[in-house]
């Protein structure tokens, strides 16, 4: 693609083309294809400016506006320090001075003009709504910079979403054969409950439009968010078509759960903490669980699904198991370094076996790290994301949010998360039957485990190692299986240590 743009430049710069002025558009028509130009400039311009206080690993906005390109696999995009071109296919539609440096506005013009170009070619973006045209023109533009990175409506939604508030109609679904979707599972105590929906009912028709005209999307857009909204659904029953109006109602998900396994004969009990999004919320639920539950034998940290982006909140998690031990180093450049350590001691020494897998993300995976580092406990289940980044949020005045991942993360002690992870001392998929756990426990027992510490090899080949401990298929099988691996250790002592001194 780089040698394709190379050879694009040097062709379109000699080739006669009609030459714009810098200043794009003309205030007596401020609405073209039925977007407003100068609006839709200012939020672009304001998105430019933004994006250049921020550093972004070195890279240019040229790689910005190139993005643009990403928008149509038909669209391709050259910018250099004199010219702007855009080829659709074998077409060239057009060809704009290069922004002067630091002229937001004009930056902001021209990546409009691109997008109207683009729009006269492309069904899909001429229906978008300005909310819509946004987003995806948004989300392409940071795709050059950060493959991560988004664009968020409004501030509100970040709040919300910062404390897991979702709204929704209260039911689950997907496509069937034919396009329509069916209703796989009803939200107890829902809107949907409360009218009456059911497993198999099928929606043909949400707001007067097909469904099987709507994009996934816009489906999901509609049945749940961040704000309230109305939705007006055909249905089609096995008693004949049936019109339901529902309305979204508030849900409020907590950052951590809490499951105490009550002491027996044979072990002392076991809480089981399993941490949705590493929060503020999720350390005050972790911190009253292991002050009320202060008499059980072991802990499972159940991290296999995550995510965070909050590395005090992360370092506050931590320190309840290790104290004050280094956590993870957050780098923004490559001299701007920041190590995070807990301020509080330890509240708790019990056996502690954490589960991982490849959606644990963030900063969960410099959590699983830094019990690892601090040999604190067991890690078990399957290798990490290998998504450590920690992210920067922008204001727009607009009243949207950029979001920039372009912090990342290395262990506390300065070992590199992000595009590598963390890697699980016993992998949950090579341990399948109960034969194969007996053997397993047999050889830790006798002292002849065999077993390779991945995360001590600084050149492992991830790609290999992932394929080699690959995800299990089945949730349930999974989940099973962690249980008995999880409490096998817990209650066995001398397992646990033999695994812990490997």
């Amino acid at each position: 693609m780089k040698f394709f743009k190379m050879f694009l430049f040097l062709i379109l710069v000699n080739i006669p083309f009609a030459s714009y002025a810098l200043d794009l558009f003309h205030e007596d028509t401020p609405v073209q294809d039925g977007i407003n130009v100068f609006k839709v400039s200012d939020v672009f311009a304001d998105i430019y400016e933004k994006l250049d206080s921020v550093n972004w690993a070195g890279k240019t906005l040229e790689v910005a506006i190139e993005s643009l390109e990403k928008l149509n696999q038909e669209a391709h995009i050259a910018a250099t320090g004199e010219r702007v071109v855009l080829v659709w296919g074998d077409e060239l539609i057009a060809n704009y001075p290069y922004p002067n440096a630091k002229d937001w506005k004009e930056y902001g013009q021209i990546t409009t003009a691109l997008v109207l170009k683009m729009r006269e070619k492309d069904k899909r973006l001429r229906s978008l709504s300005e909310t819509g045209l946004y987003e995806v023109v948004v989300s392409a533009l940071l795709n050059g910079i950060d493959e991560n990175g988004s664009y968020v409506y409004s501030k509100d939604a970040v709040n919300n979403a910062d404390t897991r508030i979702l709204t929704s109609i209260g039911f689950d679904g997907g496509r069937d054969d034919r396009g329509n979707f069916r209703i796989t599972g009803v939200f107890k105590d829902s809107p949907a409950d409360m009218a009456d929906l059911h497993q198999g009912d099928i929606i043909s028709e949400i707001n007067g439009q097909r469904v099987s005209e709507m994009s996934d999307g816009d489906i999901s857009g509609i049945l749940s968010g961040y704000n309230s909204g109305t939705s007006k659904l055909k249905l089609l029953t096995p008693f004949g078509n049936r019109y339901v109006t529902l309305r979204r109602a508030t849900v409020v998900l907590a950052d951590a759960d809490i499951i105490h396994r009550g002491s027996n004969e044979t072990t002392d009990g076991i809480l089981e903490i399993i941490v949705h999004k590493i929060s503020d919320g999720a350390v005050n639920i972790v911190n009253e669980a292991l002050a009320k539950y202060n008499d059980i034998g072991g802990i499972i940290l159940d991290l296999r699904t995550s995510m965070g982006d909050d590395e005090k909140a992360a370092a506050k998690l931590a320190g309840l198991f290790i104290g004050q031990k280094p956590v993870m180093i957050v780098s923004e450049t490559a001299v701007d370094e920041l190590e995070v350590v807990p301020g509080g001691d330890a509240v708790t020494d019990k056996p502690l076996v954490v589960l991982i897998s490849d959606t644990t993300r963030g900063t969960a995976e410099a959590l699983a790290a830094s019990i690892y580092e601090q040999k604190r406990g067991v890690l078990i289940g399957t290798p990490t994301a290998g998504r450590a980044r920690i992210a920067t949020l922008i204001d727009l005045n607009n009243g949207g949010v950029l979001e920039l991942l372009n912090k990342s993360v290395k262990t506390g002690n300065g070992n590199i998360l992000d595009g590598r992870g963390v890697f699980p001392l016993v992998c949950l998929s090579n341990i399948r039957s109960n034969s194969q756990q007996q053997v397993f426990f047999l050889n830790v027992m006798n002292g002849d485990f065999n077993a390779h510490d991945y995360n001590k090899d600084k050149n492992v080949n991830v790609k290999a190692l992932r394929k080699a401990c690959p995800n299990i298929t089945s949730g349930d099988d999974e989940d099973a299986l962690a249980d008995a691996i999880s409490a096998k250790i817990l209650t066995d002592k001398k397992i646990y240590e033999e695994l812990m001194g490997l």
